[in-house]
């Protein structure tokens, strides 16, 4: 275990954690977009207890954790009249571990298409596809371990423009105690991403010549970026108080390759393992005050029919600066036993 943990912080160091002077070099920033009431309300802390399909972006190594089949449908109101939808499907396999597939998909609404010739607008629209499409495998090795990756495909689309990328998300869950937890997760290792496509060809007069005699081609050569990668460290203390009332209490360090390092904190309350109340915090270790986002609250229910199928609905909110509303998130999970 020890070992796991120490390659995983050796990639972090390899990958320029924390690294303030890169910002703005990356793309694909939809990968750091966070899926999951829950997790979200807890300010993305619970990498150490997330369990079930949630735990494929912030640790796929809960998926194992609880063997069982589940399906989930995640709702986020975003930034700029942006929404993201994700949706994911998971199964046990016994001993071979657990399985899930993922995807992601932002909708960007309809966008005025404008030229040269038409700066206000052609009376076109489009709408630009952004994807991503995961696979991830999950096994609990002891009583005390469990692992997981997810294998990304990343598609981004733009009319007739794309680039598209690979990534592989990496992590590990070590339980102490039934109260005391840690996970480490590293993020988006994966290959650099460059947009090509008809539409970055183009025609043109050639300098000097008789207008409309000749002409010449040309292709605008976009240059490669890296994708957003990130290593996770996370503890999680619960606190069983009887049979009806426990909390859960976590922190986790985020450690980024393209802008300051992060601080999550995040707790929840749980009654009868039916009723959750959830609330979060996320700031930068340094500029503190830049930081778009900050409280985070949220609510989920956990209710059975009939003993084998599980109903699952939580809800969060996320306070973001600058920006006229707030995030809003809206989770529907499925689950069967």
């Amino acid at each position: 275990m020890k070992k796991i943990i120490l390659i995983m912080i050796l990639i972090a160091t390899s990958i320029y954690a924390g690294d303030v002077a890169r910002k703005g070099t990356t793309g694909a920033e939809q990968l750091l977009i966070p899926v999951g009431a829950r997790g979200i309300a807890t300010g993305g802390s619970f990498l150490a207890n997330m369990s079930g399909l949630e735990s494929i972006y912030y640790n796929p190594a809960g998926l194992d954790v609880y063997p069982q089949t589940e399906a989930m449908f995640s709702y986020v109101n975003y930034l700029a009249d942006i929404n993201v939808s994700y949706f994911a499907v998971g199964t046990s396999l016994g001993d071979f571990g657990s399985i899930g597939l993922d995807l992601k998909s932002l909708d960007f609404g309809d966008i005025p298409v404008t030229t040269e010739q038409f700066p206000d607008g052609t009376g076109q629209t489009y709408s630009p596809s952004f994807l991503t499409l995961g696979f991830t495998y999950s096994k609990v090795l002891t009583d005390r371990i469990s692992i997981g990756t997810n294998l990304k495909l990343i598609s981004e689309n733009i009319q007739n423009t794309n680039a598209t990328g690979f990534a592989i998300d990496a992590g590990v869950q070590y339980r102490f105690s039934e109260s005391l937890m840690l996970g480490a997760a590293v993020k988006n290792i994966g290959s650099n991403m460059a947009y090509s496509g008809q539409d970055l060809s183009d025609r043109t007069g050639i300098p000097g010549s008789i207008p409309g005699s000749s002409s010449g081609s040309y292709e605008i050569i976009t240059e490669s970026f890296q994708i957003p990668s990130f290593f996770q460290l996370s503890l999680t203390y619960a606190l069983n108080f009887n049979e009806q009332n426990n909390l859960l209490i976590a922190g986790a360090y985020t450690a980024n390759n393209s802008f300051e390092d992060v601080g999550n904190l995040g707790l929840e309350y749980g009654f009868m393992n039916n009723f959750f109340v959830r609330g979060g915090y996320n700031f930068l270790m340094q500029n503190s005050s830049d930081y778009v986002y900050g409280m985070t609250f949220g609510a989920g229910i956990d209710y059975n029919i009939g003993g084998q199928v599980g109903f699952v609905f939580d809800y969060a909110f996320r306070d973001v600066k600058d920006f006229p509303s707030a995030n809003h998130i809206f989770t529907i999970k499925l689950r069967f036993q």
